[in-house]
């Protein structure tokens, strides 16, 4: 039976799902064969493959941190919230989730400062706590990225099936091809340029959803009329736990709940997840913590002003004839599914809408599901096939291994998204449940890198246990409120609120706990030297001649020392950065003056790299904005309306919608023009190299 959402053909939704896919695996081709030829990185080099070369700027990566943390769940499981509980659910999904990206700026900048050359976050936990720690974050790592993974899949299949009557299993394995294929293309670079494309696109889109909306649609057209229609839309449904059943308040009950499960939930989410870990290692030192910060602030525009405006639409627009439903109101498991946003964009512009969003929400899909991709197989890569399997695997080993598992891990998501589908799981519980199962590892992996008296038994401890407690309190929770414990009754506000806070706490305090009583009293001084041979070869190529005119950095790089022949020929163990001799001496002695600009701020990374003691003034800036900004948003804006039962007038509704579109336009800046302005000397010279036939 075809959906009440269903306006487009099936063809149109196996059109996104393939055609756009592998479009965007065409321009990798094309960007990875100009950048092998036309700069000094190369592809085919693990390092450059999993890590970037470690040279992305901060502009690149605040872009990419936007993809990243834009899952389908930003778009569909916010604008659920504003059609459940009104302004207040867009607020607190943005908020409750941009404090973890702003907190991690603090991480970023430790891994720059204790474990400059890692490759991934689960390196140093082997390095400090042995086998047994490692192979246990392995586990929480991965049940991150397959929860992740396969939510992306679940939400992004639910809205394509709903406007274009597309199988929803084919729509689940198709998706990931195209990822799939051009991220084995291009590695982590090539997936922080299409997630900038992807973020191009998306920000477009989201103004123009919220200028139709509230300037030019003749069903709500401003945000005066919004205003009316909702505090109409509160006398026919009033909102339960809100103050007089408002939509315009931020006395939200379940939505500060949502607001505390959504800390919880997406604490798991990054601090846990390789594919964050993976930017803070792919920046240079001196940049990583103004990267976050700004990627922080704005992804907050996403989910704020995309909800603010479809789902606020959907609420109003339920009494229009023009609404896919109309006249009965939408289902509960359709409005959990993630269709508000399918349902309010149909009804403000017919057609043209839904392929809107459409494109928005597979962009949202494949940039996230590209960065999980390139994270989990850097996991299998080097925690599970070069730590267990093969320690002496050369570059060319390692990058085989990876596309492999690129491939490997698309299936696995695909499989595990059916599988929740078949059994009746829907984006909603999944979002709600995932944090109780991932939380009690937050701060053990937290630690782990910025606190040197967490020992392993406390960080194993802490994990595990508050998995344990985590689930425990959830189903009883469930089970005392409701009497059964059903997919219905575990789903609920005050089940997984329950159980993401005994999860998160737990781990906490037992990991503290246990490590207070038997500290490690750790020396830094081992992470520093986790692929510290490696730098060896890095300081060699840097002592070479400057390179040649025509051997640039890529546009998302700063500087990398030129290529050398070892990078150019077959991969040996002898050759290997891997394998090579351990570095005995930092690179203090380089000279600046008999460098290129370029490998002059390569140098300066490598000194920073050997020097972490002057990253202490971007750690203190790390510390007070990240402290600062969780205060403006979690307390002091939203807890004064909260607590004086504040109902929205007229007036400041119409100042709330247009600090969102302010917030967007920042945002656009952020993550669209700031990379291009950082990179615009190398893309003039990169363009009249080409022009010019300049390659290697």
């Amino acid at each position: 039976m075809a959906s009440s959402a269903q306006i487009l053909p099936i063809g149109a939704g196996y059109g996104v799902v393939i055609g756009v896919g592998f479009f965007f695996a065409f321009v990798m081709m094309g960007i990875s064969h100009l950048q092998n030829k036309y700069t000094r990185f190369n592809t085919n080099t693990s390092e450059e493959f999993n890590t970037a070369s470690r040279s992305i700027k901060p502009g690149l990566i605040a872009s990419g941190i936007v993809s990243a943390w834009t899952w389908a769940a930003t778009l569909l499981q916010s604008s659920t919230v504003a059609y459940q509980y009104g302004v207040a659910g867009p607020f607190w999904y943005a908020a409750g989730a941009t404090v973890q990206i702003l907190m991690f700026s603090i991480l970023a900048c430790k891994v720059k400062m204790n474990a400059p050359r890692a490759h991934t976050y689960l390196e140093i936990v082997q390095a400090r706590y042995g086998r047994t720690a490692h192979i246990t974050f392995l586990f929480f790592a991965f049940v991150t990225n397959i929860l992740v993974g396969s939510q992306l899949l679940l939400g992004g299949s639910a809205v394509v099936t709903s406007l274009t009557g597309m199988n929803v299993y084919a729509a689940i394995f198709l998706i990931p091809v195209g990822v799939c294929a051009y991220v084995v293309l291009g590695g982590l670079r090539a997936t922080f340029l299409c997630d900038y494309s992807h973020t191009v696109i998306l920000m477009i889109i989201i103004l123009y959803f919220m200028f139709n909306a509230y300037a030019t649609n003749d069903l709500i057209g401003s945000p005066g009329e919004m205003y009316e229609l909702l505090k109409k839309a509160a006398v026919q449904r009033p909102v339960a736990g809100n103050v007089q059943g408002s939509y315009m308040t931020l006395k939200s009950n379940y939505a500060l709940i949502f607001g505390v499960i959504q800390l919880c939930s997406g604490s798991g989410t990054v601090f846990l997840d390789q594919a964050y870990w993976q930017r803070a290692i792919a920046s240079r030192p001196t940049t990583a913590v103004r990267a976050y910060i700004l990627g922080g602030l704005a992804w907050f525009a996403v989910p704020f002003g995309f909800a603010t405006t479809l789902g606020l639409s959907a609420v109003a627009l339920i009494d229009n004839p023009r609404f896919p439903t109309y006249p009965g109101v939408p289902q509960s498991s359709d409005i959990s599914a993630g269709l508000a946003s399918a349902y309010a964009a149909q009804a403000l512009m017919g057609k043209g809408g839904a392929v809107a969003l459409l494109i928005v929400l597979f962009m949202a899909v494949t940039s996230c599901a590209s960065a999980e991709l390139i994270a989990v197989s850097s996991l299998l890569t080097f925690d599970v096939y070069q730590r267990y399997i093969r320690p002496t695997a050369s570059s060319a080993s390692l990058i085989f291994v990876s596309h492999i598992m690129i491939c490997a891990f698309g299936l696995t998501m695909a499989v595990f998204a059916c599988i929740w589908n078949a059994i009746g799981i829907d984006l909603g519980w999944l979002f709600l449940v995932m944090g109780l199962l991932i939380g009690g590892a937050v701060f053990p992996a937290a630690f782990a890198i910025t606190w040197r008296g967490q020992s392993a038994a406390g960080a194993i401890t802490g994990a595990i246990g508050g998995l344990i407690i985590g689930i425990a309190a959830w189903l009883a929770t469930a089970k005392v409120y409701f009497g059964e414990l059903t997919i219905a009754s575990t789903g609920t506000e005050y089940a997984t609120l329950a159980g993401n806070l005994a999860a998160i706490m737990s781990g906490l305090i037992l990991t503290v706990v246990v490590s207070v009583i038997k500290p490690q009293h750790f020396d830094w001084a081992i992470t520093r030297s986790i692929n510290a041979e490696g730098a060896m070869v890095v300081e060699s190529q840097l002592q070479k001649k400057p390179m040649q005119q025509g051997k640039l950095d890529t546009a998302t790089a700063t500087t990398n020392p030129t290529a050398t022949d070892d990078e150019k020929a077959p991969s040996t163990p002898e050759n290997d950065i891997s394998t090579a001799p351990s570095i005995s001496s930092p690179t203090h002695h380089l000279s600046r003056a008999s460098l290129s600009s370029e490998d002059a701020e390569r140098a300066a990374d490598l000194l920073t790299e050997e020097n972490p003691s002057s990253l202490r003034s971007a750690f203190k800036l790390a510390c007070i904005a990240s402290f600062v900004l969780t205060f403006l948003m979690d307390f002091l804006i939203p807890m004064p309306m909260f607590f004086s039962h504040y109902v929205f007038s007229k007036g400041f509704f119409t100042a709330w919608i247009v600090i969102s579109f302010l917030w967007v336009f920042a945002s656009t800046g952020i993550s669209v023009i700031l990379p291009v302005v950082e990179t615009m000397g190398f893309l003039k010279q990169f363009g009249r190299d080409v022009m010019g036939g300049k390659g290697k």
